[in-house]
């Protein structure tokens, strides 16, 4: 029996944008534009790249909260990619989606208990004993106690990495098999970013959880993360196992991204930091060849920007889209 729970081949996402009189002109944010991916039952992969890149995007696509415009979406040996709304419930039962803004994501008139007895219900779980069992225990795998100082409360009552606790809590009461934590610790203060991330591996462990963590922090990701896709432009451009990503970033852009990683030596702060000139490029017409060759410091003239590169197998597990390789 394979240990994969999600395959995702060439996945698109496109989303229409009207220009010109009386909007009468098409085009497209090509916000996820061919990304293949896999996830194995109990693994913790990282998303990384920075803000702009798609990795929300293809987060929720791969939750179908976004309908997908091309490619393939297999989760647990059953294609979910162009199942209508009614015939994905049971999908919305084993995943579930970790919000970057937890005080957005929680409804304010809503409290604790009946935030996390909402989905139990819609998901037909009618015994109130056993609603109330379930809020109990996933109160105490978050670490909100005294769950009585916390059961009665609005979100508006709780602390910033409370709130995230709770947003946690709602994600995993049913026992899902994947959850997508979309910057799970990115609005929150620094001294709680580590409990919340920790919080997140002893949670994998307990509830064997397969995670998808996004993030444009690449530091965070050897927390608890087994495999790191790269993602630039709408494309993944680079993923390993995270060591190998850590010790061994070979396309130009994931290099950049490691060497802005904040040094907490103070004698290295006069270091030249490896900062690719320029911005993203707009997904509506992106650059032709490699997206990244408008920035990068190896580029191959007549190569890079002409022609797209395919992704390159470099060592075992090791890929990357990058002309250097091939």
């Amino acid at each position: 029996m394979s240990d994969t729970l999600l395959y995702v081949e060439n996945l698109k996402k496109y989303f229409e944008v009207r220009r010109g009189l009386f909007g009468r002109r098409r085009l497209y944010v090509k916000a996820v534009d061919g990304v293949d991916l896999t996830l194995r039952k109990g693994e913790a992969v990282s998303i990384v790249g920075e803000s702009g890149c798609g990795k929300t995007t293809l987060g929720k696509t791969i939750l179908r909260l976004y309908e997908p415009t091309d490619g393939k979406i297999i989760f647990d040996g059953k294609d979910i990619t162009n199942l209508g709304w009614k015939e994905l419930k049971w999908y919305r039962r084993e995943t579930g989606l970790v919000q970057q803004d937890p005080f957005g994501a929680l409804p304010p008139f809503m409290t604790v208990k009946k935030i996390l007895e909402e989905p139990l219900i819609i998901h037909g779980l009618k015994s109130r004993k056993e609603r109330e069992e379930r809020i109990y225990k996933v109160l105490e795998r978050v670490r909100l106690t005294p769950i009585e100082d916390f059961i009665n409360k609005y979100p508006h009552m709780l602390s910033g990495g409370q709130q995230q606790r709770l947003v946690i809590a709602r994600s995993i009461i049913l026992e899902p098999k994947l959850i997508v934590a979309d910057e799970p610790v990115s609005m929150l203060d620094a001294s709680v970013r580590i409990e919340i991330l920790k919080l997140l591996e002893e949670l994998q462990k307990t509830y064997n959880l397969s995670i998808m963590y996004i993030t444009h922090d690449l530091s965070t990701t050897r927390y608890f993360s087994e495999r790191i896709y790269i993602m630039y432009a709408a494309h993944i451009v680079e993923n390993a196992d995270t060591r190998e990503i850590l010790r061994n970033p070979l396309h130009p852009y994931t290099r950049a991204l490691l060497s802005v990683i904040p040094d907490p030596d103070s004698a290295n702060r006069f270091i030249i930091r490896n900062v690719p000139a320029g911005e993203p490029p707009n997904l509506i017409n992106p650059p032709p060849g490699c997206r990244f060759h408008p920035r990068c410091p190896d580029i191959k003239k007549g190569l890079c920007d002409l022609k797209e590169p395919p992704t390159f197998e470099v060592g075992k597990g090791h890929y990357v889209r990058c002309w250097l390789y091939g």
